[in-house]
């Protein structure tokens, strides 16, 4: 009567489909969550740095040390 030969793979098909968006999503999410806490934390260095908590140097060293962990997490999402 009926065919459902191919019935089977569209479900699977489906169901997969669904599990890779979920997951993109999820890494999505978290990469955006990662990149807003970097620019916050630079946000409040240069908030110290203007109100003169932070001498020159001592900004440009913790300046680097952000910017270093912001590159050091970028090679970690995309590598392949």
């Amino acid at each position: 009567m009926h065919n459902y030969d191919l019935h089977g793979f569209g479900m699977g098909f489906g169901f997969w489909l669904i599990i890779l968006l979920v997951l993109f999503f999820i890494f999505y999410q978290l990469k955006e969550k990662n990149n807003k806490k970097r620019s916050s934390a630079k946000e409040i260095l240069d908030k110290r740095y203007a109100k003169g908590e932070l001498d020159t140097d001592e900004y440009h060293e913790r300046l680097n040390e952000i910017l270093s962990t912001q590159r050091s997490d970028d090679d970690l999402f995309s590598k392949d």
